[in-house]
């Protein structure tokens, strides 16, 4: 039997599973990290936590598992999107990296639309000038801390960090390098033109591969401290939502899948380059080569309930130390004994200002509606209702665009919850379906590592031999437009909120 090994480096642990080559998990390991706010709309992380984490959690796996090393023959890593790692001549980290959900970087987009053209830059890039993205985030650093700035020799995303400890390689790939603002997206390349108008020496970049390309294999070192084979390669992997969508089987077209992690997504693959020309959601390159994927993102989706968790459910967390549950289970029980709408209490997902269809730094959450009949019950509801009204913003918009999709899948963290699937079931009005795994990034990236060692040919093939579909639930016609009515005044609350977001950023 064959092994395969998915890293999930991810915003609050990284993840290291050991797959066997029908997917089935062998053992698995996770270690938490912090994020840190140094101020208000900011994010950061130290690239020494994601190292050790991954470090940490692949020995824990080769050695608990007792899998002959020469028989794991390929790992992949997938990665949160967008956060910049900046080393020196020597490879020592720089500055903690600044990651997607910052928000420090507005003028810097204005910087980089001035320079590129709003216009040209969705055509190279198929998206414009955004504050998560990478390209801002150097510019950033070049404008405040220019002595750090001076001091960079390598620039890479935060999985092709872990990738550069485990092969000495620099080296990215093109689902991940596409949430960069850098790379030519319709020809999967960097973009000179780019890089030109925007002063950024192309030398420091990585060398880009295609996702299941073999961008090299373990060190020496590495295996004498991991219990890894030298021999095992290491894929080009994928960034997060790429990799979401090769482990729950979005490689062709017509299906799509909704994650609530962190952040939240629907993602729809493409085999043509389909851009939105007003930007509301992300053309990248997706992990099966030549193709291209369309999603649209919220910033604060499973962040806003783990959010209200620490806050305000710190008793569910005690109990659930205790009882040797997760605290999530008794939300979801709560929030399944409210009424649909939560007893007319609406929530904005705006904690870290928003992506799509917003565009917008400064817009932050709201509770509207608010009154003495409302208990936490109702407002645990309102939360998780808010987050699937932003998932259906970014559905809505993709199928404006013409990207039909008929088979949705769900994954993520919130796509763990029944109460949450139901909800994005009745507002999207089609079937939602989960995978028998759990971990759809760190399967999706061992799925591509299978690919890049030889044990399939193909991205499509290896999904049909390793992915396997487990629950569906089916949209209930009376909730679908009872949600409609809500999603409504959702809607339009941002718009009369707008201006005023504007006015409180500026105090």
């Amino acid at each position: 039997m064959n092994y395969l090994i998915g890293i999930d480096l991810g915003t609050s642990a990284t993840k290291t599973v050991l797959f066997d080559e029908e997917g089935r998990v062998v053992c698995s390991a996770s270690k938490e990290y912090p994020m840190y706010q140094p101020q208000n709309g900011w994010a950061e992380q130290r690239p020494e936590d994601w190292k050790e984490a991954a470090l940490e959690t692949i020995t824990k796996v080769v050695r608990e598992s007792g899998v002959d090393k020469k028989s794991i023959k390929g790992l992949g890593i997938s990665g949160q999107m967008h956060g910049l790692v900046m080393l020196d001549e020597n490879n020592e980290v720089i500055r903690p990296s600044i990651i997607w959900c910052d928000q420090r970087t507005a003028a810097e987009c204005e910087e980089i639309t001035e320079k590129v053209g709003a216009k040209r830059l969705i055509e190279i890039t198929a998206n414009p000038a955004l504050t998560g993205f990478t390209a801002s985030k150097i510019l950033w650093v070049r404008n405040h801390e220019p002595e750090n700035y001076a001091r960079c020799r390598h620039i890479l995303l935060p999985k092709d960090y872990v990738r550069l400890i485990l092969t000495g390689e620099y080296a990215t790939e093109v689902s991940d390098a596409s949430g960069m603002q850098l790379l030519d997206v319709p020809h999967r390349c960097w973009s000179d033109e780019v890089l030109e108008k925007l002063e950024i020496d192309k030398s420091m970049l990585a060398r880009v591969y295609e996702s299941p390309e073999v961008t090299g294999t373990i060190l020496p070192e590495i295996a004498a401290l991991t219990g890894l084979s030298e021999k095992t390669v290491v894929v080009g992997g994928a960034g997060d939502n790429a990799a979401a969508a090769v482990g729950t089987g979005v490689v062709t077209d017509g299906r799509a899948f909704t994650t609530i992690g962190t952040s939240g997504v629907v993602f729809a693959h493409s085999k043509n380059v389909t851009i939105d020309p007003k930007g509301r959601v992300h053309t990248f390159c997706c992990a099966v080569p030549g193709c291209w994927h369309v999603m649209g993102v919220t910033q604060g989706a499973g962040l806003s309930l783990q959010w209200f968790r620490n806050n305000f459910c710190r008793d569910y967390m005690e109990r659930a130390e205790k009882e040797g549950r997760d605290a999530y289970d008794y939300i979801n029980e709560d929030v399944e004994s409210v009424p649909l709408g939560a007893n007319r209490l609406i929530y904005l997902p705006y904690l870290m200002g928003e992506r799509t269809p917003h565009l917008d730094p400064d817009c932050r959450g709201v509770f509207f509606g608010l009154s003495a009949i409302h208990t936490r019950k109702d407002m645990l509801r309102a939360v998780m209702e808010g987050v699937s009204y932003s998932m259906k913003d970014c559905n809505d918009i993709l199928k404006e665009m013409g990207v039909e999709v008929d088979d949705m899948m769900a994954c993520g963290g919130g796509g763990r919850s029944a109460v949450w699937r139901q909800m994005l079931a009745d507002m999207y009005g089609c079937t939602v379906k989960t995978v028998a795994a759990k971990e759809g990034p760190a399967l999706g990236v061992a799925i591509l590592a299978g690919v890049g060692a030889g044990i399939y040919e193909s991205v499509e093939a290896a999904c049909e031999k390793m992915i396997h579909t487990d629950k569906s639930c089916d949209p209930v016609p009376e909730h679908t437009a009872k949600y409609q009515e809500y999603h409504k005044i959702y809607q339009n609350l941002y718009t009369c909120l707008k201006d005023q977001y504007k006015e409180l950023a500026k105090l």
